[in-house]
Parts: structure tokens; sequence; C-alpha cells
């Protein structure tokens, strides 16, 4: 175990050419500075950078993260879609509250958000289904994720079943697929420094706008 600790002290932190991020520039709105964020990202080279990590909890306080994809954020929120059997829909049934985390590692960027969480109307379910991959519209229509699974043969029979049910009726969908939108009633963005003068600019919901405001590393 000594090595390991010695080894995770070693790896380097905030390596590159970071972004520059003055929070005196930054506009109003939240969706406006994470697009900006997001868009960054991209021309950077950044991976997925529209995977996040969603955190939610049980109807017992228990925790859970996992990382999925953004699907949209706007005025309404920040959007993901799950199916509502899952373990996570469960965790938004039992509590409907959530963070989502994006961290951008090559930029040493950071932003959170969290606030209460609903799903939208079935047609935008719908829609959001019929837009995923066919191997994921296949996988999701068996509605098993996280159940006990005894190899990986069972796994292939039943989506190659589930493939062909949707080579035969191409319009299914999952009844239990849903969108989620989250409404925040807090994000943060985070700059990482190498001296570790990090900077923290936190959005906060007030009754004509959004308040910003400065935070300690």
């Amino acid at each position: 175990m000594g090595e390991l600790r010695q080894l995770l002290r070693e790896i380097e932190v905030f390596a590159g050419e970071l972004p520059d991020f003055d929070p005196v520039l930054t506009p109003d709105d939240p969706v406006e500075l994470f697009t900006q964020w997001l868009h960054h990202a991209l021309r950077s080279g950044v991976r997925e950078p529209h995977a996040t990590t969603l955190a939610t909890v049980d109807a017992e306080g228990r925790p859970a993260a996992r990382v999925l994809i953004l699907k949209d954020v706007g005025d309404r929120g920040w959007q993901f879609a799950s199916d509502a059997a899952s373990p996570k829909g469960r965790d938004l049934t039992a509590r409907p509250y959530a963070a989502l985390t994006f961290y951008w590692a090559p930029l040493a960027r950071q932003v959170r958000v969290r606030g209460p969480v609903a799903p939208e109307p079935p047609e935008a379910c719908t829609a959001d289904f019929l837009a995923r991959g066919t191997g994921a519209r296949a996988e999701s229509l068996l509605g098993r994720q996280s159940q006990p699974l005894a190899d990986l043969d069972e796994r292939d029979t039943a989506v190659a079943a589930s493939l062909a049910r949707l080579e035969r009726e191409p319009e299914l969908v999952s009844p239990t697929w849903t969108l989620y939108t989250l409404r925040p009633d807090s994000v943060e963005f985070w700059q990482g420094d190498r001296q570790r003068r990090h900077l923290r600019l936190a959005y906060r919901p007030t009754a004509d706008g959004w308040h910003k405001q400065l935070l300690w590393p």
C-alpha cells in the first residue's frame, strides 16, 4: 500500500497550458458560461466533454454516482436521460434532487450543477429514446440495467433478440425511458491553477436572474 500511496502522490496534476479565467468578464447567466466552456473544451480536443457524473441519493440516504451523457442545457435546466426503473431512476423517484459534475482534466476545469430534478412529458421522453443509436435502444428495451448477469452469452443473446425486434418494429419505445431536467439552484465554475490559486465562481438563482459570488478555493 505504501508504494501505491507514493505513486498517487507523484502523479502530476494541472500539467500543460491552462486557460485564463477572469470572473469579472463572465456573463450574467451560467448557461452562457457553460456553453462557452463546453465549446472551448471541444476546440481543445477534450474527449467526450458532454460526459458528466450524476450523483443521486436513494430512499435510505445512500449516495451513488455514475457517468452519463448530457442531453441538452437551456432555460429549463440541464437534461439527461435514463430508465425510470434503473437504480438512478428509482433514486430520483424517492428523492428528486441530484448533482452533475463535469471535469475537463486537460483544462483543469470543473463545473458543478445541483438542484431539483423532474421528468419531462412522455412525448419528450419518446423523442429522446428514438434519437438514440440502435444498439442503445436495443439494450434499453431489455429493461435489465444493474440486474445480475449469468454470463456474457446471456447478454449477447438478449441484445441480439432485441435488435431483431427493433428491425421489425423500428418505432418501439421503452415505456420507462425518461428524459429528466435538473433545474439548478447552484452552478459553480472551477478553474484550476498550478500554484493552487484556484478560481471558483458560483451562480445562484434570484427573483430576477442570477447572483454571482466568488468562493474560497
